[in-house]
């Protein structure tokens, strides 16, 4: 099935948010942007940048802007979704009430495919050193294959597997997270990866 197929799927199964998400990709796709399905959600893409995509949520639809950091926001519509976590996503919410402003929408995309041909991007600053927590360091100790299988993988996905055991804050969840790691990891898998070829 390709991506416009997918797209058609996920918005027919909306039951609250259907006409809303069916005007904001009518507005997208009168644009150049290439539609795609990223992580199972619209993705609005330029050269292979992602520039804008839609989600549904329980008591929202919103609007991504990947780069929206670099936005001017002219109308005051976009929010940071974590404060001090995210960096250069922004996005704009619609509730139930809210009017879909077909005009200053468009503006908003198309300030930000002149950002994406301008090369605006806000690159993550990762930290250099990986902290594994004690309990995948034990799992190495006593599996000397699991650690080979790790560092065999790359520093991202590595950092992925760390971090989704280390913020479990119960030791039988960090526990339960690890099992479920160690076959992923000794198949050279990512955490995510399932979710990126969606």
């Amino acid at each position: 099935m390709d991506d416009s197929k997918k797209v058609d799927v996920f918005i027919e199964k909306q039951t609250k948010w259907k006409e809303k998400l069916q005007s904001l990709r009518k507005i997208i796709k009168s644009t150049e942007l290439k539609e795609e399905i990223k992580w199972g959600k619209p993705t609005y893409t330029l050269n292979g940048n992602m520039v804008v995509g839609m989600a549904d949520f329980k008591n929202h639809i919103a609007l991504w802007f990947y780069q929206g950091v670099f936005l001017k926001d002219s109308h005051k519509k976009l929010m940071n979704a974590q404060e001090g976590v995210t960096k250069a996503l922004r996005h704009w919410r619609f509730e139930v009430e809210d009017e879909i402003e077909t005009k200053i929408i468009l503006e908003y995309i198309e300030e930000a495919i002149a950002n994406s041909k301008a090369g605006k991007k806000l690159k993550p600053v990762r930290n250099k050193v990986i902290s594994i927590p004690p309990i995948l360091e034990e799992a190495f100790e006593k599996d000397s294959l699991l650690k080979k299988h790790f560092e065999k993988l790359t520093p991202g996905k590595q950092r992925e597997y760390s971090e989704h055991i280390a913020q479990a804050k119960r030791e039988a969840t960090q526990q339960s997270r690890l099992e479920k790691c160690i076959p992923m990891i000794k198949d050279g898998v990512g955490l995510h990866d399932k979710y990126k070829n969606c």
